[in-house]
């Protein structure tokens, strides 16, 4: 292979860097122990994307796609470099979430009407231990959170007034 044949894909370099742009905004609201001044998150996820670990109650009522917020009620919140863990209460139990950066498909912050959008990372289900669905199909349905940790009455599904970063309009045709 020669420098000619290498070709860059800015698509995939520009949705890695908007993902570090969640774990930066993470970072912050880890270091001061809390989600700061009025800003508080949607981060929708795919339950079934590599590394995800969620209880099986939750997989079972959210089999596609969730989404938590991070706003009042959440605790021990760990970020790394690829994934980042928290531990929510749905219906008054706690669980201990962890999830990676590449299953994050959208992160709105409606206090300042700041949204992201991200194509699922294609996944090769066959290096999963089960059959699992590619995250690349396209999937319709938000999962919200059970609202013990939401006070928002749409749901919690990520769509407000802001403009959608799409990658799409980037790519070669």
């Amino acid at each position: 292979m020669t420098d000619n044949d290498i070709e860059l894909d800015y698509a995939f370099l520009t949705q890695q860097a908007l993902r570090g742009v969640i774990r930066d905004v993470l970072e912050i609201t880890r270091d001061l122990g809390d989600v700061p001044g009025d800003h508080h998150f949607y981060i929708e996820f795919l339950t079934q994307a590599p590394g995800v670990t969620i209880s099986p109650d939750l997989i079972e009522a959210y089999p596609e796609r969730m989404t938590i917020v991070l706003q009042k009620k959440f605790e021990n919140l760990v970020v790394e470099d690829d994934h980042f863990e928290v531990t929510l209460h749905f219906k008054g139990i706690p669980d201990h979430l962890i999830i990676p950066y590449a299953a994050i498909t959208a992160f709105v912050d409606p206090s300042v009407e700041f949204k992201l959008r991200f194509e699922p990372v294609p996944y090769d289900p066959s290096h999963t231990e089960e059959e699992e669905t590619p995250a690349d199909e396209p999937q319709e349905a938000s999962a919200e959170d059970d609202g013990d940790n939401d006070d928002d009455p749409s749901g919690g599904a990520p769509d407000g007034g802001a403009d959608v970063i799409s990658l799409d309009s980037f790519r070669k045709k």
